[in-house]
């Protein structure tokens, strides 16, 4: 079948233009030479406007989520992989197995082609590494101004086992709160590549996917897992203080097992930043009752996203959902919501 158009993309020099996203010749060759040729599977193949899918037997989990991060690129990561990561780790985070993933490009006109190759051909390898394939999608293109590069809303699919029952309603006093590893170095990247700060050591985004760490907890202790957020925007504070009143219960953390790299901590020091409120793209929190705990805490151990993980606190009554930290220098003080935001555009 003949292609619609002559001359291939100028993927090194070229820009993306208006007539890209006008649905005639010039954004068929968009589609076909990149996000088909790199996101390539059966269903795209097919060239509908849906894709036809078939579901395991279970419950349904559907999450979607856009992505407006700036800087596109960061150490540890871009727009690209993290708009995966984020989506699968939503989809994840209620014990399902993520399926599939759909996505949407807003570009600005005027992006350079050679930039948003790179972000396709991250998010095609983060699709792969996840098991998620993306199915279906659509792309517009906007005028010069009216975007800041390239924004990606990604829908992701999966089917929850049967006998799981994972919501952040289900803590109940006397569960336990563990962290899968260090927290803060997603939001810290992000700001340090922003402001072009340098530090002895480099830190890198977490961004990744933890469909299979989740998977490995499942199989260990699906009955005992009652809650899992990834911590993103506003950080473990956020996520603690959301679950605490979902599930009407207070929440006491202890300081020093928090796992905090000592980069990231001197980092949020310079930059008057509290660790507890800083973004994660790759970490997620666990309440499970205390007896699971243990097992929890190995099996998270042995998988490579979850060798730093560690028990930080446990879940009590408290009429007032307050979430509190016993410092290390023996007092105690609230975790309170985040006031404002800390870290602008950081997924």
């Amino acid at each position: 079948m003949p292609k619609p158009y002559s001359f291939p993309l100028d993927f090194i020099t070229g820009h993306v233009d208006m007539s890209h996203g006008g649905g005639g010749k010039a954004m068929a060759q968009l589609i076909t030479e990149l996000f088909t040729q790199h996101f390539d599977n059966t269903w795209l193949q097919q060239q509908n406007d849906q894709a036809v899918l078939t579901l395991p037997p279970g419950r349904v989990a559907i999450s979607t989520d856009s992505h407006v991060i700036s800087p596109l690129f960061f150490p540890g990561g871009d727009i690209g992989s993290l708009a995966v990561h984020g989506t699968v780790n939503d989809v994840a985070m209620s014990g399902a197995k993520p399926l599939y993933i759909t996505a949407g490009f807003i570009i600005e006109e005027g992006f350079p082609l050679a930039e948003l190759k790179r972000i396709v051909i991250s998010m095609a390898n983060a699709a792969v590494q996840a098991g998620t394939p993306i199915v279906t999608g659509d792309t517009k293109v906007v005028e010069s101004g009216k975007a800041d590069g390239v924004f990606i809303t990604t829908t992701g699919i999966g089917v929850i086992p049967d006998g799981v029952h994972i919501s952040g309603d289900q803590a109940q006093p006397g569960c336990a709160v563990l962290v899968s590893g260090s927290i803060g170095d997603h939001g810290v990247a992000v700001m340090a590549s922003r402001e072009n700060l340098t530090f002895q050591t480099r830190i890198l985004s977490d961004s990744a996917a933890l469909n299979g760490l989740v998977a490995d907890m499942v199989a260990v202790a699906p009955t005992a897992l009652r809650c899992l957020r990834d911590p993103t925007r506003g950080g473990l504070a956020t996520s603690l203080n959301e679950l605490a009143n979902q599930s009407g219960v207070g929440i006491v953390i202890n300081e020093a097992p928090l796992p905090i790299k000592a980069e990231v901590k001197a980092a949020c020091e310079i930059l008057g930043l509290d660790p507890l409120y800083v973004a994660n793209e790759g970490k997620l929190v666990c309440v499970c009752d205390a007896n699971a705990a243990d097992a929890l805490l190995t099996v998270m151990r042995n998988h490579p996203l979850g060798r730093d993980a560690a028990l930080i606190g446990e879940v009590i009554a408290d009429p007032h959902h307050f979430v509190q930290m016993n410092t290390a220098f023996g007092g105690r003080r609230i975790v309170d919501w985040p006031v404002g935001e800390q870290l602008p555009r950081i997924c």
